[in-house]
């Protein structure tokens, strides 16, 4: 690798940066300009790697403005070998204190894509060479004016009564089915939303629904409508019975302050939460694949 050089940008080299064409357009991100501007990204914390003056590795970690978490690797693209990868993250990661994690970002559906797997095939070897490991995937789904199904009947929704009944049905959750915004929430406000959800959410308690069967509570919602965009923000149920339709009523409930679009994020390999969104008219939108490093 005699013939590489790789390093850290400076202030105004945005063009650099940017001089390497996009090979996954189909997939919404910040632009970096835009990402510099609003200080996710910085210089310091955008390495590339340099072939003869030609930009054949870049790497950009994000940390949004006033977050108290670690950055993690947001752009990484390579049009190179993985071992070139893998040394332009050895390099910033001794740079910028130790390895941190990965989001690759795909289009939906993307192992069945031999262009998108032929792009990402690099950057993923590269991260797993770097002492980076797969841990999961998080799949964003969106719904976007489907009909919603239509009520069986069985169930009632209600605000919660205060704070202290979402706490408590919370708790009662043993693993939430839906959690939008989970990374976000971690890095910039160290709030586990799984556990403690109102510690990062800022909506009214008003916006959140429960789900009673026969008085019982079965489940609760939060939705964020105040985000960026209409997020189903939590979802928890205490009787899957129930998912479908408290995820149906968490989009009225949006819909009726104006949503257009919800987005609701799920872990890939909660097959049955993610065929209950489907079949309430979600539609996956873009996948990340988790990579964390390696421990011992």
């Amino acid at each position: 690798m005699t013939d590489l050089v790789f390093r850290p940008l400076v202030a105004g080299e945005e063009n650099i940066f940017d001089s390497m064409p996009d090979p996954l357009p189909q997939v919404r991100k910040v632009g970096y300009a835009d990402g510099l501007a609003g200080g996710g990204y910085t210089p310091e914390r955008t390495w590339v790697a340099l072939r003869a003056g030609r930009v054949v590795g870049r790497a950009a970690w994000v940390l949004p403005p006033g977050a108290i978490g670690a950055p993690w690797l947001e752009r990484f693209d390579l049009d190179a070998e993985p071992e070139v990868g893998a040394e332009l993250l050895r390099a910033a990661h001794e740079t910028l204190g130790g390895r941190m994690s990965y989001y690759a970002a795909v289009p939906a559906h993307w192992r069945r894509q031999p262009d998108v797997l032929a792009v990402m095939r690099a950057p993923m070897a590269a991260a797993r060479l770097a002492g980076l490991v797969e841990r999961g995937e998080r799949l964003r789904t969106t719904w976007s004016g489907t009909p919603l199904p239509a009520s069986s009947g069985r169930y009632t929704f209600r605000a919660p009564v205060d704070v202290a009944e979402i706490n408590a049905l919370v708790a009662r959750v043993a693993e939430p089915d839906v959690l939008t915004g989970a990374e976000m929430a971690l890095a910039v406000a160290g709030v586990d939303l799984a556990a403690d959800p109102l510690a990062w959410l800022k909506s009214p308690v008003g916006d959140w629904r429960i789900a009673l069967d026969a008085g019982e509570p079965v489940g609760l919602v939060g939705t964020a409508g105040v985000a960026c965009y209409p997020l189903m923000a939590y979802l928890g149920v205490l009787d899957e019975a129930v998912r479908s339709e408290l995820i149906a009523e968490a989009v009225r409930v949006m819909t009726a302050d104006g949503a257009r679009e919800v987005v609701a994020d799920v872990d890939a390999h909660k097959v049955a939460v993610l065929a209950e969104l489907e079949r309430t008219g979600f539609r996956q939108l873009r996948s990340r694949v988790v990579f964390e490093p390696a421990t011992g």
